[in-house]
């Protein structure tokens, strides 16, 4: 499996171009999403998401064993993701053409929710890492970021139309994809009869806006945060920063615009509230080109020859608060006797400067991938109940 190209995402990030970019003169036809040549992931085809998940687990001690993934034969629900900014494609928006990056991301984010549901991905005209990088430089370019939520719109629409039939449906994003995800819940979803149909949206890697001490009522009007796996319609969404690195005053990540409002931020791994140990799924070669390579996992130096990683015990997250930031602080609790490294990658780094501002934006979801999973299964069995005893009165 080739390097993870997530850490690529980190070069956009809520409100961090927006004013720069541009629309086009007219508004571009969304593309065909009957045809499944403008899908990235979705059943009945061989598709990135079908790529391998096993896992080498590595206990403290430096014992391995392997944990084989297999997807699930009957899924009960589906996931629909929207896959961050990964686009190398030369132009301001990207093509429909999926390249190596598109299918890694998607094979790292969303290929182990094929546990529980089926995976459906659009392909969609991305903001991409060129403009991006170009406007971070004071170029001037034309990006067209509604041409992106038009697209996966119109893949969503198509979805429900087509594909549905009255399934629960959890959304996954990040970074620009959970960017993507937010507007379409706010502007689609939200007081509509489809709202009954989702199970939860995890989109962790952008700020969502939400007044200070409630759950509800900033940038989502009726979606609120999840405080347990038997909530149902509800948003899990954080941004991670290491707990002995706190976000710098610069940072875009972790805080809002808004007055009275502040970034919202749930722990997969202790939805109400607290400390806990993760279910980190780590790339085994790193976080992607944007991060420094990952050495070693043990002291012996043996490879691992999974695409993934395991580490039990040794990372634990908890939501923050510094100043005005909350965030997702994540802590790697190696002791000198732990046989494995005590080195985690996902800062991103430029050259050799490391950019404090960003955190672990590049290991958002992996850190807590394992936690995703099983809450979205959790969450779908206690929406699929609601149904059957709505449908019983």
């Amino acid at each position: 499996m080739k390097s993870i190209v997530l850490g690529l995402s980190l070069f956009v990030a809520p409100g961090a171009v927006a004013a720069q970019t541009q629309p086009a003169a007219a508004p571009a036809a969304s593309p065909d999403y009957g045809k499944p040549e403008n899908w990235l992931c979705r059943p009945g085809k061989v598709d990135p998401c079908d790529a391998n998940q096993d896992a080498t687990i590595i206990k403290a001690d430096g014992s391995r064993s392997t944990e084989k993934f297999s997807p699930t034969s009957n899924p009960k629900f589906d996931c629909f993701y929207v896959y961050p900014t990964v686009s190398l494609d030369r132009t301001p928006n990207s093509d429909m053409i999926a390249g190596p990056e598109e299918n890694t991301v998607a094979a790292a984010q969303a290929g182990r929710f094929a546990a529980h549901c089926r995976v459906f991905a659009p392909l969609y005209r991305q903001v991409t890492l060129t403009a991006l990088q170009a406007l971070l430089l004071g170029k001037p370019v034309l990006a067209d970021r509604a041409m992106a939520y038009r697209d996966v719109k119109a893949a969503w629409d198509e979805y429900l139309a087509y594909d549905n039939h009255g399934r629960g449906v959890v959304l996954i994003g990040h970074s620009q994809g959970s960017g993507i995800l937010k507007q379409l819940v706010a502007d689609a979803i939200e007081g509509t009869p489809t709202q009954r149909l989702i199970i939860s949206v995890l989109i962790p890697g952008t700020n969502v806006a939400v007044p200070a001490g409630k759950d509800v009522g900033g940038d989502l009007k009726a979606t609120p945060l999840c405080h347990t796996a038997k909530d149902v319609g509800c948003v899990v969404s954080y941004v991670s920063f290491r707990a002995d690195s706190p976000p710098p005053e610069n940072s875009r990540f972790g805080v809002v615009p808004q007055p009275g409002m502040v970034a919202a931020c749930v722990n997969p791994a202790a939805l109400g509230g607290g400390t806990a140990v993760s279910d980190a799924y780590l790339g085994t070669r790193g976080a992607g080109m944007a991060s420094a390579p990952m050495g070693p996992w043990t002291t012996d130096a043996a490879a691992v020859t999974t695409p993934f990683v395991k580490v039990p015990g040794l990372i634990s997250t908890a939501c923050t608060t510094n100043g005005k930031f909350s965030y997702l602080a994540v802590s790697v609790n190696a002791k000198p006797t732990d046989k494995r490294t005590p080195t985690i990658v996902g800062d991103v780094v430029v050259g050799t400067r490391m950019l404090k501002d960003w955190g672990l934006h590049l290991v958002d979801m992996p850190v807590v991938m394992g936690n995703l999973v099983e809450l979205s299964d959790a969450q779908a069995k206690v929406w699929a109940g609601k149904q059957a005893i709505s449908a019983a009165q």
